[in-house]
Formats: structure tokens, sequence, C-alpha cells
């Protein structure tokens, strides 16, 4: 009996050993695991990172090619436009003229009406210069300046020159003369 006491025990040792053994080495692979998940983890985290940063970064490159080519579009649209303003001068000029021929007067007409409104197809306005209206630096040139009480301070008493903008931007201004 005192034999099967002392293997008992034993067993129980042996047993509490074992179990002891058992929970260090979950404890051993418990830790490896949560250090092995907070790398991942910490790998996840800067992959994502970089993943968003490259994201944002071609957004902004988007974003920055269209404002661009937006800007390219709209200087070439004024420079054609600057190049195409002596011939609707010289038609506005044509219709400005007396002329006993109707065929000749229409045709210039037809001309004229046809280029402004190819113009106006490419957002191209004329700037607003009527006599009487108020003198504005950014839309108009004032080449002569005259005392005249029937009009105004600082308001346009003659136009030279009418002048085009496209959206904001003035493509020409427009010549006149002032008053007061």
């Amino acid at each position: 009996m005192a034999n099967e006491k002392e293997n008992l025990q034993t067993e129980e040792e042996v047993e509490t050993v074992q179990t002891e053994a058992a929970n260090e080495t979950a404890e051993t692979q418990a830790g490896t695991e949560e250090s092995a998940l907070s790398a991942l983890q910490a790998q996840y985290d800067e992959l994502n990172d970089r993943y968003l940063r490259m994201a944002a970064e071609y957004d902004n490159f988007r974003k920055r090619s269209r404002a661009e080519r937006d800007s390219v579009h709209a200087e070439a649209v004024a420079y054609a436009v600057k190049a195409l303003l002596a011939t609707v001068d010289n038609l506005s000029r044509a219709l400005a003229q007396p002329t006993e021929d109707a065929a000749y007067k229409q045709g210039i007409e037809m001309t004229y009406n046809q280029m402004m409104e190819s113009f106006q197809s490419l957002g191209v306005t004329e700037i607003v210069s009527e006599p009487g209206t108020v003198f504005d630096p950014n839309l108009h040139n004032a080449v002569m300046h005259i005392d005249d009480d029937s009009f105004g301070e600082n308001v346009i008493a003659e136009v030279f020159q009418k002048g085009f903008q496209l959206g904001d931007k003035v493509i020409r201004h427009a010549m006149v003369k002032v008053a007061n």
C-alpha cells in the first residue's frame, strides 16, 4: 500500500509537471502568436498607409493634370481667337460702311454673324462696353479722356475697338474713350 501511495503521489507529481509544462508551452505559444499577430498587424498598417498615400497622390495627380489640360485648352482658344480678332474688326468696319450693293452687305453681315456664333460656341463673349456704361479698368483700356457733363463720372463715351473675353480671362480689352 505504501508503494501504491508512492505511485499515486508520483503519478500526481508527473501529471502536475506535465500540466505545468503544457501550460508553459501554451503560454509560450500564446506569446509567440501574439507577437506574430502584432507583427502582421504592423505590416498590414504599413502597407495600408502606403496604399492610402499612393491613392491620394494619384488623385492629386489626376486633379493637377485636369487643371493643366483645361488651362492649356483655354490658352489655345484664346490664342486662336486673338489671331482672328483682326478679321472680326475688318468685318465690323465693312458693315459700318455704306454700300449700294445689298447682296455684298448681306454677305459681309452673314460672315460676321457666323464668326460671332463661332466665338460664342467656344465660350468667347464680347465685353460690354457700350457708351453710357461704367468704365472698368479690368475690362476696358481708356485711350482717350474727355470732360463732358452729359456723361457721369468714369463712364464710357465712345468705343473704338470691341473687347472679348473667354470666361473670366480677357483676350483683348475694349478700347474706349472715358468721360469725366
